[in-house]
């Protein structure tokens, strides 16, 4: 179990499983056309770092690099670029966010749906929703600064009111997830 809630374990072992995924990957490579490899990466890589990811939100910064780098290592393994070349335009020529933006995205969605009653079977629903508001914003939890997860920084609650009350303002009135 992890006392302090820092994923170290689970962000330790989703490392080593990418990687060897992605060594294979690599090695079938030469066979594969791009689109072959964009599904394997995605199947074995992609998806895992995406995997219950919002529960990452606010943990420190060198493991998000970790996490970061088993993204880049799988964009320069499907574009075959070299090590040393720049990987902020390799991302988005594949539409990749980095991942603490993906982090910040699926909370942010999560967060809209709880909201407008469309999350998943089993979410809560937020209760420090401010219903009587017309844009039915959130309002942050209350925490004592010492409690708070990674000293001080936001937790799964504050960040969620955080990530959507960032939102522009059209888009907080819209129930709509397409259009979020």
């Amino acid at each position: 179990m992890d006392a302090h809630l820092t994923f170290e374990a689970h962000i330790k072992q989703l490392c080593k499983n990418s990687f060897y995924h992605l060594r294979n990957i690599a090695k079938l490579h030469p066979t594969l056309t791009l689109s072959d490899a964009e599904k394997l990466v995605h199947a074995f890589v992609s998806s895992r770092l995406d995997y219950c990811n919002a529960l990452l939100i606010g943990i420190p910064n060198k493991s998000i690099q970790k996490l970061q780098y088993i993204q880049n290592s799988a964009a320069r393994i499907l574009m075959r670029v070299r090590k040393y070349d720049h990987i902020t335009p390799i991302l988005k020529a594949l539409h990749w966010l980095p991942v603490e933006l993906r982090i910040e995205f699926k909370v942010s969605v999560l967060s809209h749906q709880c909201v407008h009653g469309t999350a998943p079977q089993g979410t809560p629903h937020p209760p420090y929703l401010l219903a009587d508001h017309p844009l039915q914003q959130l309002q942050p939890p209350r925490t004592r600064q010492d409690q708070a997860p990674y000293y001080g920084r936001p937790g799964l609650l504050l960040g969620c009111s955080q990530s959507v009350e960032c939102s522009p303002r059209p888009h907080k009135s819209t129930t709509d997830r397409g259009s979020f």
